[in-house]
């Protein structure tokens, strides 16, 4: 199988911090949320109602995918914007079919997201 089109290398040589709870020096002011508060921020925004419709990973792929297509609409001889977009898609389309496996993604908000 070939390698995915991304411009990342990886994440094959980091590492969780040891020591999981919160630093002796910290006050009030959060740097890591998950260390403070022992839960993520996704996890606190549902508790109290304000997560987002759509998953962020998910978002900001559309979000990159429209602009792209602004773009394209402006120059429409960009060949690489063109392969880019391609690219972009073909990324939202493997992360919705793995989100609709797992029942966290409906179409239907996607589709009414992208404006």
């Amino acid at each position: 199988m070939g390698r995915l089109p991304s411009k990342g290398k990886g994440i094959s040589s980091s590492s969780l911090p040891y020591k999981r709870t919160t630093p002796s020096w910290l006050k009030i002011s959060s740097q890591d949320v998950k260390s403070v508060t022992g839960s993520k921020i996704l996890c606190i925004l549902k508790a109290h109602g304000l997560a987002p419709e759509i998953l962020e990973d998910l978002y900001h792929l559309i979000k990159k995918a429209v602009s792209i297509r602004k773009h394209l609409e402006r120059n429409r001889k960009d060949k690489d914007s063109k392969f880019r977009l391609i690219l972009v898609e073909s990324r939202i389309h493997s992360l919705a079919r793995y989100y609709k496996k797992t029942k966290k993604y409906e179409s239907t908000a996607a589709s009414t997201l992208v404006v």
